[in-house]
């Protein structure tokens, strides 16, 4: 199945209908209503607690648009992480069908496919937009479909965090010397260039970074940004805040479809699930760059956390470590090296334009 089957045509076909779920036309919304008696009735299963802000109700957002926009023909029943399989389980649960549906982070899966990260967020990486960017219009879609193909699953972006913050932790980090032993929990490729740099990544679902903090069980911890970091309660077990995220620059979220399932739906229902995943992924980031302002203005002014920046010596060191690691990687795995070939040459393309725009305005802004 190629792109333009999956995207142009939905959006042909299916936006006016996703358009009237979601709210846009009042008029035709009424034609979203449940139907008596659904055709499909699928699972989701996520990464993420049940209704956790922003991650959470994102994908029960895209579970209602689909079920409104089919008019009940699918019904899906959402899990969070742990409730009917572990967080980090999403991929093999969809991947052998326990659930037609996922949603969660392309780079918990680099041990399955190296590459995996790419789709999800790479140290000094894309940003959200050029994220976007890459993967609906540079080749990225198509890429992460050849990826995950022998597993049985389609991705589809579905959701984007923004730019993360660096993350929280429990002693200053002054120079590259403070990373030395340092147990953080970061993922992907972030934790491969922590390793390198002297400090000890760790795994750990969202759900258990709090009692790691507090406990001492760990250093450091990045989790998302302000938005989610405050409803965690993360200010309470550390109390330096660093940024800026430079081992996720732009996190896309995704939905993770088994392929045999999609293939099951008729025509119109498969464009229904791509369109709503669309409009997910658009509304997400808009609510975290809504919430987050207004987040961190709580972290710095009710809370008193100590908001830093990683000095530039050590922003300069990882980013050297990052490229020695994707080098490394890519003179392994062909996989990865196929798609760390289209990133990188998108990425030097698209930062002319982002230099010329969006950071110009930015620092038009300062004047």
């Amino acid at each position: 199945m190629k792109r333009r089957q999956f995207i142009t045509a939905a959006a042909t076909a299916a936006a006016a209908t996703t358009a009237a779920c979601a709210g846009k036309d009042p008029a035709a919304a009424g034609a979203c209503a449940p139907g008596e008696k659904a055709e499909f009735r699928w699972k989701l299963v996520t990464t993420w607690p049940p209704n956790f802000p922003g991650l959470g109700t994102g994908a029960v957002n895209f579970a209602q648009t689909i079920e409104k926009c089919s008019n009940g023909r699918i019904q899906i029943k959402v899990y969070g992480g742990g409730e009917l399989v572990p967080p980090f389980e999403v991929f093999d649960a969809v991947s052998r069908g326990t659930a037609e549906l996922g949603h969660s982070g392309a780079y918990y899966w680099k041990g399955k496919a190296e590459a995996a990260s790419f789709f999800s967020s790479v140290p000094f990486g894309l940003t959200a937009t050029e994220m976007n960017a890459w993967l609906y219009f540079g080749g990225g879609l198509e890429l992460w479909r050849e990826v995950y193909a022998p597993f049985g699953i389609i991705p589809v972006p579905c959701g984007n965090s923004g730019a993360q913050m660096g993350g929280w932790f429990n002693r200053e980090i002054k120079s590259i010397a403070d990373l030395k032993g340092l147990k953080m929990r970061i993922p992907g490729l972030g934790g491969e260039v922590l390793a390198r740099a002297g400090g000890t990544p760790v795994a750990l679902a969202g759900s258990e970074i709090f009692t790691a903090l507090q406990t001492g069980n760990i250093d450091a911890a990045e989790w998302v940004g302000p938005y989610n970091d405050l409803a965690f309660g993360l200010y309470k077990a550390a109390k330096y805040y660093y940024y800026p995220g430079w081992h996720e620059p732009g996190s896309t979220m995704e939905c993770l479809i088994n392929r045999k399932a999609f293939e099951s739906l008729p025509a119109d229902l498969q464009e229904i699930v791509l369109t709503a995943a669309r409009a997910v992924n658009d509304t997400m980031l808009a609510e975290f760059n809504a919430r987050s302002f207004e987040a961190l203005d709580q972290l710095v002014n009710l809370h008193k956390v100590q908001l830093r920046a990683f000095p530039p010596d050590v922003l300069r060191l990882l980013r050297e470590l990052s490229q020695q690691v994707t080098a490394e990687k890519a003179a392994a795995d062909p996989l990865f090296r196929k798609v760390h070939e289209s990133f990188s040459k998108f990425q030097k393309g698209v930062a002319v334009w982002t230099r010329v725009a969006d950071q110009a305005i930015v620092e038009t802004r300062a004047l």
